[in-house]
């Protein structure tokens, strides 16, 4: 799979869908080619779930709410950068709006729900 040269996505030109997390707006897929997902994401009640091979950035955009990881509970607010590395249970909780950055490419298929 050949990677652009640069590639621009308005989120306002991305149909969103339900999934784990929320609504979600695939703005960098797997099938660019880029090394990394970017994902814009509206969160209210979030499921908790693990990826086994992807590891996640998410940089808070808008509102508060609290992120479980591991059973520990973190602040979200915006402006707030959390990683979460493969492995680590996770859900966000509140009225969020957040882009997570997923590297490697494929988080889609590799989301394990626990609840």
């Amino acid at each position: 799979m050949k990677t652009a040269r640069f590639l621009r996505r308005d989120p306002a030109e991305v149909k969103p869908w339900a999934e784990t997390c929320g609504q979600i707006r695939c703005l960098i897929e797997e099938k660019d080619g880029a090394s990394a997902e970017v994902h814009q994401v509206e969160i209210r009640e979030a499921k908790l779930h693990y990826h086994e091979r992807t590891d996640e950035v998410y940089y808070v955009v808008a509102g508060e709410g609290t992120m479980q990881l591991d059973g520990e509970e973190i602040e979200l607010h915006p402006g707030v950068v959390v990683y979460v590395p493969r492995g680590v249970r996770h859900k966000a909780e509140g009225d969020l709006t957040v882009l997570i950055v997923c590297v490697p490419p494929g988080v889609l298929n590799d989301v394990h729900e626990l609840e």
